[in-house]
């Protein structure tokens, strides 16, 4: 074998490799990027700066502490697949059963941020790895399948006195499944 041949195999082969490690999702890597966030009016920015500290700091470093900064105590959630919960404690509850089954959950960036008077609206990207046993809720659990996940999601909040009195949550739940290894 040619020194050139062998040289192409084993730079596509560490190439391949490197790819396979450093893979990322379309929802983290998209073919068309948004464009650059747009300055919106100071309370829609103040809004904005919160949101990214509760999903950059405060969620994905389990600050739950801290979570009053952005969710009032009466906050309502309504999740991707429809059910509201009520009260800043339950919201709580519901964000730390996510970290059980899956302890390295990051968001790391808005791609796209905007809002409106009351309003805000913010894309993100949840990762993170199935590594530990998750509850399903009947005193049993699902073995982990150490899959890496990368879940495109959207939030809206309505904000009232400085925190947020709503919050909407979007994801693909089946898509959600699928990439934990749970799903077709």
């Amino acid at each position: 074998m040619n020194r050139i041949y062998r040289n192409t195999i084993v730079a596509t082969l560490a190439f391949s490799v490197f790819s396979l490690v450093s893979a990322q999702t379309l929802a983290e890597n998209p073919t068309t990027p948004p464009p650059k966030h747009e300055k919106q009016k100071p309370e829609v920015e103040r809004n904005l700066k919160l949101f990214d500290t509760l999903d950059f700091d405060v969620f994905s470093n389990q600050k739950w502490d801290r979570l009053h900064e952005s969710h009032s105590a009466d906050i309502v959630v309504t999740w991707p697949d429809g059910h509201e919960t009520k009260g800043i404690g339950r919201h709580i509850d519901d964000l730390k059963a996510m970290f059980v089954f899956a302890p390295d959950i990051t968001i790391k960036e808005h791609p796209i941020r905007f809002g409106s008077g009351t309003w805000t609206s913010v894309t993100g990207v949840m990762t993170g790895t199935f590594t530990k046993p998750m509850p399903t809720g009947d005193g049993k659990t699902i073995a982990p399948t150490g899959k890496r996940f990368a879940i495109g999601m959207a939030t809206t909040g309505h904000w009232k006195d400085g925190t947020m009195d709503h919050e909407w949550l979007f994801w693909d739940n089946q898509d959600f499944m699928k990439q934990l290894g749970l799903g077709k």
